[in-house]
C-alpha cells in the first residue's frame, strides 16, 4: 500500500513540475487575469490530490486539462453571475439619502414660502392658496371668489414668478 501512495505523490510531484506551466497558460489564455489563473492552476493541482488513488501516468495530463476545464468553467460562471448580482444590485439598490436634513431643508423651504406668501396682496395670497395647498384649478377658483379665469390666471402666473424669484435669491 506505502508504494501505492508513494507512486501517486510521484505521479503528482512530476506532473506539477512538467505541466504547471501549461495548465497556467491554459487558463490564463480563458480568463485573461494572470493572478487569478495563478490561484486556479494551483486549485487545479489541489483537487487532483483529491484522485491520486485513481491516477495513472498515462493519463494524468488529460486528467488536468478536464480538471482545469471544469475549475475555468466555474470560474467564469461564478464571475458571470456576480456581474448579473452586482448589476441588479446597482439598479434597484436605494441610494444612501439623509432623510433628516431632507426634511429640515423641506420645513425650511415650507416656512419661507408662507413668509412670502404673506407678503402678497390678499387676492394673490388667496388664489395662490387655492391652487397650491387645496389644488383647484384656476376655472374652480375663479368660479368661488368670483372673479374672471384670466384674472385668476394672471394672480397664479405673477404668485408664482414673485416665489421663484425668492427661492432663487434664498438658494
Amino acid at each position: 500500500m506505502k508504494t501505492a501512495t508513494n507512486t501517486s505523490n510521484n505521479i503528482i510531484t512530476r506532473s506539477y513540475e512538467e505541466y504547471y506551466q501549461v495548465i497556467l497558460s491554459y487558463i490564463t489564455y480563458r480568463i485573461t487575469h494572470r493572478y487569478e489563473a495563478e490561484d486556479l492552476t494551483q486549485d487545479v493541482f489541489v483537487r487532483l490530490l483529491d484522485y491520486k488513488q485513481m491516477l495513472r501516468p498515462d493519463t494524468v495530463k488529460y486528467f488536468l486539462f478536464t480538471i482545469a476545464r471544469n475549475i475555468v468553467t466555474d470560474y467564469i460562471r461564478r464571475y458571470y453571475k456576480k456581474q448579473e448580482i452586482n448589476s441588479y444590485l446597482y439598479d434597484y439598490s436605494v441610494t444612501s439619502t439623509n432623510e433628516t436634513e431632507e426634511k429640515v431643508i423641506a420645513n425650511d423651504l415650507a416656512q419661507t414660502e408662507l413668509r412670502i406668501l404673506g407678503a402678497f396682496p390678499e387676492q394673490r395670497r388667496l388664489v395662490y392658496t387655492l391652487n397650491r395647498y387645496q389644488g383647484k384649478t384656476s376655472t374652480e377658483i375663479a368660479g368661488t371668489l368670483q372673479l374672471s379665469r384670466r384674472t385668476v390666471e394672471n394672480h397664479l402666473f405673477l404668485g408664482r414668478r414673485e416665489m421663484r424669484e425668492c427661492f432663487k435669491k434664498c438658494i
